[in-house]
């Protein structure tokens, strides 16, 4: 099988695939569950096959001619093919959680029908190369991500879903409209095209700022960043999928793409890029250090943490830029662990009130030693990865000539460790409010060990930084034009 079939079929197989689950479900619950997991996992296995071209440089296209001058054309070089197995192996692994955690509710065979649904969008999104199909990618994700915040159906959690929909949508209508003029500019909506067309900095500026604010709204960062707490009443593998695997991925992967391989923006615009993070990272961590609900904590620490990769990718650095491209990957694992341990924690104390908990280190040991290595990747404390990719970011930023801008984000990360580690002690540390009885099994219940393998590929991916890092140092070379 071509390379360029296989390319095709990451994005076919779940998006067509995902309408049998319903069928499926009406069979057997046990068939249905089997099939999504293996859809998660052929995407995976499928980026696999094209890993070792793509990974020696090899540049897979797709193209297919439509009427009025759309082309449908997919490519995969390094950037876009790691994006896609870091996506496709955390989405995997949040199902095999979701086996356990959903099994008691209602309209499980929409859930599973969305979240393949939602990852085939993501690889829409992320090997598109012609910006309309981009944004056709992009919305079926706002539509996949409404119907999995309201998945409870409940009059508020209705009311936050679509809360998050406006938003999301809103700010991708702005987007299109940047589309649109950028495609005015170069007289195309292919991305080769825009780039050999338009000279580094001389796109307009109004352009950059409607395309950022789709990119910003997806990405929940200031001032679009309050939907993505309220989206914390979803069930906790879909806020895992949200804040870690998929969602908030998209609006930084778009950026990189864009604004770091097809048009150069204004040094003004990255000023001003850069002023927005900052007040992203220093208001949601902030709010992260006085909030008691522990999903809210983690989503605010997720805003902040998007705020370190804009910054990579925004920096104009070789080195920054792989430092991101693998924070999302220490992100996404470290993140999803987060989620998914909230979860365990949720269903062993009933409540999400960090204040009413306490002691839990000794009553659900492994969720202990998971959340820990998880928090400790976040925070960026070595071996885990997520100190390796946060100093690369730092330090690229600084080599930019952002020396300013460095010593804002490292007191950022300082926040990073305070709001951590509070939530961390009120939870697992303090004396216990009240007497917690574990009712989870043993380490292979699907919970616990999805919880366990991503805290252990966070530790992994700190091991293994330099083979990961010049997977990077490709991706950025080729991104930055200097591997055609």
């Amino acid at each position: 099988m071509s390379n360029d079939i296989i390319l095709t079929l990451i994005v076919a197989v779940p998006i067509f695939f995902s309408f049998l689950l319903p069928m499926i479900g009406q069979l057997s619950e046990k068939a249905r569950n089997v099939s999504a997991l293996s859809l998660a996992l052929i995407t995976f296995i499928l980026c696999l096959f094209l890993a070792p071209a793509v990974f020696s440089g090899e540049i897979v296209n797709f193209y297919y001619d439509f009427p009025l001058g759309l082309n449908f054309i997919l490519k995969a070089d390094a950037f876009a093919l790691f994006c896609a197995l870091v996506s496709s192996l955390v989405s995997a692994i949040i199902i095999l959680y979701s086996f356990e955690y959903i099994k008691p509710y209602k309209n499980q065979n929409e859930y599973y029908f969305i979240v393949i649904l939602f990852l085939g969008s993501m690889m829409g999104i992320i090997f598109s190369a012609n910006l309309i199909f981009l944004y056709i990618f992009w919305e079926m994700t706002a539509l996949a991500s409404w119907r999995l915040i309201g998945f409870f159906r409940k009059e508020d959690f209705v009311r936050r879903a679509n809360k998050a929909f406006m938003v999301t949508a809103g700010g991708a209508l702005l987007m299109l409209a940047g589309f649109i003029m950028l495609a005015e500019q170069a007289g195309t909506f292919d991305f080769a095209g825009i780039r050999t067309a338009i000279l580094p900095g001389t796109v307009k500026n109004i352009t950059v700022i409607l395309i950022l604010c789709g990119i910003f709204a997806k990405s929940a960062t200031f001032p679009f960043h309050t939907w993505l707490a309220d989206a914390g009443i979803a069930p906790s593998p879909v806020t895992a999928l949200l804040h870690a695997a998929v969602l908030v991925k998209i609006g930084v992967y778009v950026y990189a793409r864009l604004f770091d391989g097809i048009i150069i923006p204004s040094e003004t615009m990255r000023i001003v890029v850069f002023v927005i993070i900052a007040l992203s990272a220093f208001i949601s961590g902030g709010a992260a250090l006085i909030e008691k609900d522990i999903k809210r904590i983690i989503a605010f620490s997720t805003v902040s943490q998007l705020a370190f990769i804009f910054l990579g990718f925004a920096a104009g650095s070789r080195l920054a830029f792989a430092g991101s491209m693998l924070f999302i990957l220490m992100h996404s694992t470290a993140k999803a662990g987060l989620f998914l341990s909230a979860g365990i924690i949720e269903h062993e104390t009933h409540t999400k009130d960090i204040t009413k908990m306490g002691g839990l280190a000794k009553v659900i040991p492994i969720t202990f030693a998971a959340f820990l290595l998880c928090m400790m990747s976040i925070i960026g404390i070595p071996p885990l990865g997520g100190f390796f990719s946060k100093f690369l970011v730092i330090t690229g930023t600084a080599d930019a000539g952002y020396t300013g801008v460095t010593i804002v984000f490292v007191a950022a990360a300082t926040l990073t460790i305070l709001y951590m580690l509070r939530v961390f002690y009120k939870v697992f540390l303090a004396e216990p409010v009240q007497a917690f009885t574990s009712h989870k099994s043993g380490i292979f219940s699907p919970m616990n060990f999805s919880v366990t393998l991503l805290a252990v590929i966070s530790l992994v991916c700190g091991l293994s930084f330099g083979a990961l890092t010049r997977i990077a140092e490709l991706a950025a070379n080729q991104v930055f034009g200097l591997i055609k």
